[in-house]
């Protein structure tokens, strides 16, 4: 069976204009050149640090955004030749900040119902018994629907958000950041919710975050993304205990264990990210890689797949 999502080689450039002519001065390469499927019912983390396009990664696989070039695949039809209204009720998203992605003027269940509305889908009375059946879907009552956001606490107005995200039926939910503005104990609480629906209605994610300890909870697979590219991707499970990239290892030697007897060494980066306008030569991230040597300055590497099923980006791991 073909995956439900796949990525080939997407990249997205956005133009940088400057001048009293406004001519174009540089470009920055968001995503550069992306390729990673997505098989259906599963659920595909996608980690790395704060600017290195994973949102914006997310805006292609839903359309909002064009790619520059290669192609996003969305149930065997390219995502340009599906119909955009179509497209909306097969892909959905939950955003990072529960508050700020809820209309304030709007009461929830009219933010629920809204996607019901413009697909035109049940009559009034179906659409209303909707709204109350994934009121309950997400732990809410039905009688919160005649509330505003502002009444509810953060947790409460995520699992609003995943009930919204819901109301159409999708098949892919892209999760950007879905738990980072919420407490510990509330992030279980949506991480749990999450896996439950999954389960309950054969939901496929892409679950973006910096947070590696979230993403090992709920993830089937990891793709690591450093400057618009991936550097590692492959079983959850493997990644974790055999992270096998240098950035990989250095993200996780930074997530702290219950064991405080048992802490694994931290490998310090040095530098920052660099900029997406101007990035280096050969792979991305030898000027921060305590492991580059020449052929890292002069060559960028490919995903190569490892014995273990892992694929790799990093010239250690060439075969060469």
């Amino acid at each position: 069976m073909a995956p439900l999502l796949e990525l080939i080689n997407v990249t997205k450039h956005f133009k940088v204009s400057g001048g009293l002519l406004g001519l174009q001065t540089g470009t920055v390469r968001a995503v550069d050149g992306v390729t990673l499927s997505v098989e259906r019912g599963e659920t595909l983390g996608l980690v790395g640090e704060s600017g290195c396009g994973k949102s914006t990664l997310a805006k292609c696989i839903m359309g909002l955004e064009p790619v520059t070039s290669g192609e996003v695949v969305f149930g065997n039809r390219s995502l340009s030749a599906w119909d955009e209204k179509k497209l909306r009720s097969k892909i959905q998203m939950i955003f990072q900040d529960p508050y700020s992605s809820l209309n304030p003027r709007q009461k929830v269940a009219s933010i629920i119902r809204e996607g019901l509305d413009i697909h035109n889908i049940g009559t009034g009375d179906e659409r209303r018994e909707k709204v109350n059946h994934l009121l309950q879907v997400v732990g809410l009552r039905p009688e919160h629907g005649s509330r505003y956001p502002h009444e509810f606490s953060g947790g409460q107005r995520q699992r609003i958000a995943v009930a919204r995200s819901l109301a159409l039926d999708p098949k892919l939910v892209v999760c950007d950041e879905p738990v980072s503005a919420l407490d510990v104990s509330v992030q279980a609480q949506v991480l749990g919710l999450l896996k439950s629906l999954q389960e309950r209605l054969d939901l496929t994610y892409v679950f973006i975050s910096h947070d590696l300890s979230v993403v090992s909870h709920i993830s089937d697979r990891v793709a690591v993304m450093y400057l618009g590219r991936i550097m590692e991707i492959g079983d959850s499970k493997t990644l974790f205990e055999d992270p096998k990239h240098p950035y990989t290892r250095a993200l996780l030697s930074a997530v702290l264990r219950p064991d405080p007897e048992n802490q694994p060494e931290r490998i310090p980066l040095t530098g920052d990210l660099p900029s997406p306008m101007n990035p280096p030569t050969g792979c991305p991230f030898h000027p921060r890689c305590p492991e580059a040597f020449d052929k890292c300055r002069n060559g960028r590497p490919e995903l190569m797949t490892q014995p273990d099923g892992m694929k790799t980006a990093c010239w250690l791991y060439s075969g060469e």
